[in-house]
């Protein structure tokens, strides 16, 4: 029997250039909502996302108990921001300051103690669940090992949280960590070689360099190398795992030149200039060792997943805080970098479900946390995109050899932009030469 492949998502992406609208054009007004009856036929503004996740943040704060949620229209550029059902001056007000309003019947803090009683109720190994404010629901996913008594189990919770609460779904694969890929490190256990990703290079707060990688690889191995075979060229300084998921990895020699930027393929590398906040709806880019430069969209924040353990057949890996993603991602792309168009850092890939290509979802432990936690900073690692020699173009020429790998002539460059255009990686790349200046080679590896 003959399966039909459905072809691979591809991804496009030109970086730098961009120009930022700026805080202060998008603060929100003072005026009040009785001064001015228009505002009711107030068009939206147009807004690139972090612009949108930054005013999302000042409404808040603004609008309090009022405020339950928001989302970025890709598709139109507008933020649309869900408000409790009553309050007229409130939904005035946040019109006033250029967003798309929707009522909605959930507030935040009713949604909030649905996630307390289904993380009481039911944390099972292969479960997720995420507050979607496009439905103003909670969307709880079971992956195919939910079934019989655990499936029964999450069904009555989701049916007890009451209706129009939450959603409850199948995904066809399995949660699990994706526990190798990106630019290729390894290390020896008594298990065998483990191999992960290195995910963004960054300044440790001694002024070391080092690199952020996913906590579930750390705490399996402490010492780092960038070839399977050969020695230890980073030290695990901090790393967790479960509850969130990330680690910082010094550098051994302190000299290491470790610029922050993501190597995307075909000599071209996106430079990331600092830490971004995710927002719903908006489009962002992961690179992977297995699968390549990817894109496609946040579905959801503040994401709990329950993995099953893998020191405990009878335990689970409670991860929170994460980002979900439909961006695709397989064994070999886990602590990747998923970040934006304009070099914005989000998040390093943590795990999920399905694949390149039947879809899926992922999820990714946000850069900003990790920064926060470890005391990190990006930039300051010294160099440029040709790290300690072997540089960006090395970086990108691993994995060229790729039967199914395209560079197409579609590419988005202009001044002074970084492009890649219609570039597609196929599943049996092979690990290239290894540069610590680039945040991303190719590879593959088994998973620990």
């Amino acid at each position: 029997m003959s399966h039909k492949r459905i072809p691979k998502r591809k991804a496009a992406i030109a970086a730098g250039g961009v120009v930022a609208l700026g805080a202060a054009a998008i603060l929100l007004p003072n005026a009040n909502a009785s001064q001015d009856g228009a505002a009711d036929d107030a068009t939206p503004r147009t807004l690139k996302a972090k612009d949108a996740s930054n005013l999302s943040a000042q409404l808040a704060h603004a609008l309090g108990d009022a405020f339950a949620g928001s989302y970025y229209d890709g598709d139109k550029q507008r933020l649309v921001i869900n408000v409790v059902r009553g309050d007229n001056d409130v939904i005035v007000q946040a019109k006033k300051a250029g967003v798309v309003v929707r009522q909605v019947g959930n507030s935040t803090a009713e949604l909030k103690s649905a996630e307390r009683s289904l993380r009481t109720k039911a944390t099972i190994p292969g479960t997720s669940w995420a507050v979607d404010p496009r439905t103003n629901k909670v969307v709880v996913t079971a992956d195919s090992t939910v079934t019989g008594a655990k499936w029964s189990r999450l069904q009555s919770t989701v049916e007890s949280l009451g209706p129009g609460m939450a959603t409850l779904k199948k995904s066809a694969g399995t949660f699990k960590t994706f526990a190798s890929g990106g630019d290729a490190i390894f290390s020896q256990t008594q298990g065998g070689t483990v191999r992960c990703s290195l995910g963004f290079n960054v300044t440790a707060s001694d002024g070391s360099p080092a690199f952020l990688t996913a906590g579930h690889c750390a705490v399996a191995a402490e010492q780092w190398s960038d070839s399977q075979n050969g020695g230890p060229i980073a030290t695990v300084d901090q790393a967790t795992f479960p509850g969130s998921d990330f680690a910082l990895v010094k550098y051994d020699d302190p000299n290491t030149r470790a610029p922050s930027d993501v190597n995307v393929g075909n000599g071209q590398t996106v430079q990331i200039a600092e830490a971004a906040e995710a927002t719903v709806g908006a489009t962002v880019f992961r690179m992977g060792s297995t699968t390549g430069l990817r894109n496609g969209q946040v579905t959801g924040l503040n994401a709990t997943v329950n993995f099953q353990s893998e020191t405990n057949p009878a335990g689970v890996d409670t991860v929170n805080g994460l980002i979900q993603t439909n961006v695709c991602a397989e064994p070999g792309d886990s602590g990747g970098s998923l970040f934006t168009q304009d070099g914005g850092a989000i998040g390093l890939t943590s795990g999920g479900s399905g694949d390149c290509t039947q879809g899926g979802e992922t999820f990714f432990q946000p850069v900003t946390t990790a920064l926060e936690a470890t005391g990190a900073t990006f930039g300051g690692g010294g160099g440029d995109a040709a790290g300690n020699g072997d540089g960006a173009g090395d970086g990108a020429a691993a994995g060229n050899g790729a039967d199914d790998q395209q560079a197409g002539g579609d590419q988005q460059a202009g001044g002074d932009q970084t492009g890649v255009g219609d570039q597609q990686a196929g599943d049996d790349q092979q690990t290239g030469g290894h540069s610590p200046g680039a945040a991303h080679g190719y590879g593959r590896g088994r998973n620990h």
